[in-house]
């Protein structure tokens, strides 16, 4: 290994050291002289010489990995007279807003950790470089390496991690998992009858993620796929028959009192670890709340042929404007797809690996069944289209769920959304999406394409909006097209926080946005 190592990062650095080689001394004319007999010849000591590194890689990393990468600085100093430079940028999805602004402006990092559903904005951008794994790629999950390759059939990834939802189940009031999503609530029911439990199930975040499970077991989809094997944003299947169907199994379960018309994350997993339910489905990243609470608990995969969860998957991306693409990829492939690193990864982010020899020594059980409950897991989409999904695709749920729109009309409406927003229907659309919006004529909260909430333009080029509230506290977010892709705070930068809004008395909100400096004035009457 060490060989090979060598050989590729001689062929990385041969064109940095190159560079450098070409700096030596001068030669001089060499005259010999003899010092005069009265002066003593003194001999001084030879000093060390300093060696520059002949190089520098800069990673950006969430605050999770980058005490690993740091580790890694010295020994890859010493080895291979390169310095390594990690920057903690906080959590993972923090990275990719720095990323946009940062790499197109020369300031990027060499590499970069992020998901692989972000590939379908960063490499139409050209944000993200292709990598050739190699032979290393017999190293890495099948799933993984699926997941970072893009519809032009390259691999933009290097896989370190995978996430998806497993079954969980409370093993004092069920001793054996359910084999069918009939059985669930069937055992629901039961222990309902005999007092035991609030609800059978409940879904614990935004629906149409945490729910997907039960929609593709019923044959509801997102995007097909064409001959080609690639995702096809012309199939949407959101308002397919098996949709509309599991949809329909959800709101009569809701209706027979089996499972709550809220999708809560914090309500669902009290609930679980409490004993108030007996089934969640949830990631690994609910692992440490779930053992600390001290329930007694299994997780399952998802019924043989009935429900497949979501997959997704961290990994390292490389910045194709890198004066060191070839540098980095060797990093990559030669320093960190290794076992020793790859398993540090893991034990660090508590995710299955996606490096096959870590994942099969892995000897966490909890992590071990996720990885079962993701056996035939669906990557989730990585194409540009698949960030106008979700605002409509979780409202729609929501309004089924709560007995506002039927089932049909819930998720024909959502699709229709979402063809708009693809087709570009929306393109030119200013929203202010808030906590306010179901008062306003929305469906729901929160949704960028709601037309009630959408601006007119004034002769001045400003935006308003001016809706009647009721007294309380709100918040909202400007949102650009139809959807999250260019949204603005209260500082008008992107993805700033929330503006926050109190009204001590019923009023009238008049909204003002300045699209040159992205902020919003408000007055009330």
């Amino acid at each position: 290994m060490k060989k090979i190592l060598y050989t590729t990062f001689a062929l990385a650095l041969v064109l940095v050291m190159g560079l450098t080689a070409c700096q030596g001394a001068t030669p001089t004319e060499v005259v010999e002289t003899q010092p005069p007999a009265t002066e003593a010849v003194v001999t001084e000591e030879p000093t060390e010489a300093v060696v520059e590194p002949v190089a520098t890689l800069r990673i950006w990393a969430d605050d999770t990995r980058t005490p690993i990468l740091q580790g890694l600085a010295e020994e890859f100093l010493n080895e291979y007279n390169v310095e390594l430079v990690v920057e903690d940028l906080g959590v993972v999805q923090d990275i990719r807003s720095q990323v946009i602004i940062a790499i197109p402006a020369g300031e990027g990092p060499d590499i970069y950790i992020g998901v692989h559903d972000w590939l379908g904005s960063l490499v139409d951008s050209g944000l993200a470089a292709p990598i050739d794994l190699g032979e290393k790629a017999a190293d890495f999950e099948s799933s993984a390496l699926e997941a970072f390759t893009y519809t032009d059939g390259n691999l933009y990834g290097m896989p370190y991690a995978t996430e998806n939802l497993g079954f969980f189940y409370n093993t004092d009031l069920v001793p054996e998992p359910p084999t069918t999503w009939a059985e669930v609530l069937e055992i629901g029911q039961q222990l309902q009858d005999e007092g035991l439990v609030q609800y059978a199930i409940a879904i614990g975040g935004d629906p149409g993620y945490n729910s997907f499970p039960i929609q593709t077991a019923f044959g509801g989809y997102v995007f097909g796929k064409d001959e080609n094997g690639a995702w096809n944003p012309d199939d949407i299947g959101l308002d397919s028959e098996g949709e509309i169907a599991a949809v329909q199994w959800m709101v009569d379960a809701v209706n027979a009192g089996l499972m709550p018309e809220t999708t809560d994350y914090e309500t669902a997993h009290a609930m679980f670890e409490s004993g108030d339910i007996p089934f969640l489905m949830a990631g690994p990243w609910a692992l440490d709340r779930i053992r600390a609470s001290g329930v007694n608990y299994a997780v399952a995969p998802f019924f043989p042929d009935e429900g497949a969860p979501f997959l997704g998957v961290q990994g390292f991306l490389i910045n194709p404007f890198s004066e060191n693409v070839l540098l980095a990829q060797a990093f990559l492939t030669e320093f960190i797809a290794t076992d020793s690193v790859m398993e540090e990864l893991y034990i660090t982010g508590n995710r299955p690996s996606a490096y096959s020899s870590v994942l099969a020594m892995t000897d966490d059980e909890d992590l071990k069944a996720m990885g079962q409950a993701g056996a035939n897991a669906i990557p989730m989409p990585n194409i540009p289209e698949m960030g106008s999904v979700w605002s409509a695709w979780n409202n729609g749920i929501t309004l089924a769920l709560t007995g506002d729109l039927t089932p049909e009309e819930s998720m024909v409406d959502a699709s229709t959304q979402i063809r708009d927003l693809i087709k570009g229907a929306l393109v030119g659309m200013v929203n202010l999406p808030g906590s306010y919006q179901s008062l306003a004529g929305c469906g729901a909260d929160w949704d960028p394409a709601c037309e009630a909430t959408g601006m007119t333009e004034g002769d001045d080029g400003m935006y308003t909006l001016t809706v009647d509230l009721p007294a309380g506290d709100y918040e909202f977010k400007v949102a650009l097209d139809g959807d999250w892709g260019v949204n603005y705070g209260s500082n008008g930068e992107q993805d700033g926080p929330n503006y926050t809004l109190s009204l001590a008395a019923d009023g009238t909100v008049t909204f003002v946005y300045d699209p040159e400096t992205h902020l919003v004035e408000f007055t009330v009457e």
